[in-house]
Formats: structure tokens, sequence, C-alpha cells
């Protein structure tokens, strides 16, 4: 096993990846108005040795919030707040995939367009679950979601609408790629588990039914993008915000041969331990999905350098996403290189607030980047 494996070319759709390390998404909750600016620019700058940043979920539209401070993509200020970021990454010779996301029932009334319910495949609340909102006397903190209302079929185009038009915005900011969020519980995740979707019409009851809504949008978006230049994200057999699935295996499967079929760039799997238990792939699951997909495959969750390495040798994943690491690493991909050692993030910094745990952690050379003070 060698950790000079993680460090060789991928070929991901459209572009060519100079190591298999990505930048995994992680939303940090620092844009109080929805728009990336200098702030963010900084942040992604320093992270551009990565082979691929995928940005933090990104909403598609007001309905599609669960959390305040969280950036969007359906104004013309957040797409020009995206380009600034595309380009401080490209300036410094990175890559970035913006991942579109729409929350579903995982919301509240008070963070929703004139105080109304979320939506959702069926009228289940996400019990246990809770969102990020601010309060009516203005302080922000976790809150219960709201019950949600089930979408009527004939507003199913509708949002499948947001995320192509959201899909035009990214291609203009000039980002790379994008990424489909549809897993961790979120809409599309909901539609495709049998505990959230209930539906008696075309978009429910058997896993092809149960599919059809998630990769309408995937149509959508690749209509924009081009399939080359759009990955998917999901967590087969993840149990959060109430959701549960009855048959996550064969969904998972389903969908790799219909992503596959598409010519989607990548697919990326999540194996989280924050989440539903540790959640742990098989070998066995990992090749299943190889057999099905001919894309790329990415894995994320727990990884260390060896551990990915052994992955990547074993020839059942193209590349690993890195997630919290990325937050006190900026120069991660440095550090499996030479063997540092890695630095440990503060979780008090992980959300909200400014530049403090966000783009002051320091370098190899204990330096700060240049970019840390901008803004």
């Amino acid at each position: 096993m060698s950790i000079d494996t993680l460090l060789t070319p991928l070929r991901l759709g459209e572009l060519t990846l100079p190591n298999r390390i990505l930048m995994a998404p992680l939303t940090r909750a620092r844009t109080p108005d929805g728009v990336p600016g200098p702030l963010q620019q900084a942040y992604y700058g320093q992270r551009a040795g990565a082979g691929l940043i995928i940005s933090e979920a990104t909403n598609i539209s007001p309905t599609a919030r669960g959390y305040v401070y969280t950036p969007g993509i359906w104004t013309d200020a957040q797409e020009a707040g995206w380009r600034g970021v595309a380009q401080a990454v490209h300036a410094r010779g990175g890559r970035l995939a913006l991942q579109l996301w729409h929350v579903g029932r995982v919301s509240h009334e008070w963070v929703q367009p004139d105080g109304r319910a979320p939506v959702a495949p069926s009228a289940l609340r996400a019990e246990g679950a809770e969102c990020f909102v601010e309060f009516p006397d203005g302080r922000a903190g976790r809150h219960p979601t709201s019950p949600p209302r089930a979408l009527a079929r004939e507003e199913l185009p509708g949002i499948v609408d947001d995320y192509r038009r959201a899909a035009r915005r990214a291609d203009r900011s000039g980002v790379d790629m994008v990424e489909i969020h549809a897993a961790n519980g979120y809409l599309l995740n909901q539609f495709l588990a049998t505990g959230s979707n209930h539906r008696r019409d075309r978009y429910g009851g058997s896993l092809e039914n149960r599919a059809r809504f998630p990769l309408e949008v995937v149509d959508a978006v690749a209509e924009v993008m081009g399939p080359a230049r759009v990955g998917v994200r999901l967590t087969p057999f993840i149990e959060i915000f109430g959701l549960t699935d009855d048959e996550p295996e064969a969904m998972a499967l389903y969908l790799a041969e219909q992503l596959s079929r598409r010519g989607i760039a990548y697919l990326h799997l999540n194996e989280p331990d924050w989440a539903g238990g540790e959640i742990h792939f098989t070998d066995a699951f990992r090749r299943a999905m190889r057999e099905r997909f001919g894309g790329a495959l990415i894995f994320c969750g727990h990884y260390d350098a060896e551990r990915a390495a052994r992955l990547i040798e074993a020839a059942i994943g193209d590349a690993v996403a890195i997630g919290r690491p990325y937050i006190a690493n900026p120069d991660l991909v440095e550090r499996i290189r030479v063997g540092a050692p890695w630095q440990a993030p503060d979780p008090a910094t992980f959300y909200g607030g400014g530049a403090e745990g966000y783009t002051d952690y320091p370098f190899l050379d204990n330096g700060h980047d240049r970019l840390v003070d901008a803004g």
C-alpha cells in the first residue's frame, strides 16, 4: 500500500484531477444574506489543492431552505458570489463543484417564504429532526422542524425547473461541475426512501416510482451542464431526521444503473459516522456498485490517508472525499504528500461566525495564507 496512490491523476467526466483527495461538502453557515463573498473566496481558495472541491450545500430556491446563513443559487447576487469563489479557486489551480440542495421536510415555517409549511413527498414530519432558524426575537439556533405538506403532483415539475435554473446559474458562475444532493435525509432522499415516501401516484410505491423524481432532477441538470459535468451524492443505509428505508441497497444499485446509463460523471457515496450510527459499506456492496456504475466512484466518511489508499488500490473506489479534516487542514493534500500530521478542527467554530475557525488555520510552515485576510 502506497500513499502515492492518492496523488495520481483521475479522469472525472470532462476534468482531469491532479489527485484523488477531494474536499467533501461542509455546511459552515457563514453567509448571513445567502450570498458568498470575500470570506468564502478565501476559504475555498485556500483549499484549492484538493483534487476537486465540492462546495457546501447550496439552496436552489427560497423554499429549499432549512437552515439560515447557508448560501443559495437562485438570485443574480448569489450567482455573482459563486463566480467570485470559482475565480478564487481557479486562480490557484483548483476545481470546484457546486452542490445543489433542497431540504424538503427538514425545515421550519420561520425559514420558509411567507411562513408556509415545508414541502415533502408525503405529509410525514421529520421526527426528532432540528433545523437552524432565526427566532422571532432575532436569535438564531436549532429548532424542531415544522410538519410538512405533501407536494401535489402538478408541483413537481416546478421543483425540477428550480434545479434546472440553479444549474444554469451555476454554469454561468464558472464552476466546473455540479453535484446533486440526494443524500442525508433531504428532499430527494425523502422521495427515495420507503419511510418518507407514502405516495400512491407514479412517484411512490415501487422502487422505480420512488426514484422517478430524483432522476427527473438529474435529467434536467444534465441537460444544462452535460452529464459529464454532473455528480450525484447518496447515503445508502442512513437513518437520520426520522428517515427509514426498507430497500436501501436495492435502491442504490438501481440508481447506479440508471445514472450510468445517463453518463453521469461520478457517484459520491457517503458513509457518515455522525448520524444514524456508524455506516461502513461492505466490500461486496462497493463491488456491486462498481459493476453497475461506469463513472467514477467516490467514497466519503471517516477516511485517513492509509484507508483511502487501500480503497483505491483495491480498485473498488476511484477517489475519497474528506470532510471535517479539511476544516483545519487547508493544505491537506500537501500534508498527505509529506506525511505531516493533521490538525484537529475546533467544533465550536464549525457553524456561523467569521474568519475564526474558517480561514485562520495555519499551513505547514505555521504561516498564514495570503487570502486569510480577504474581505
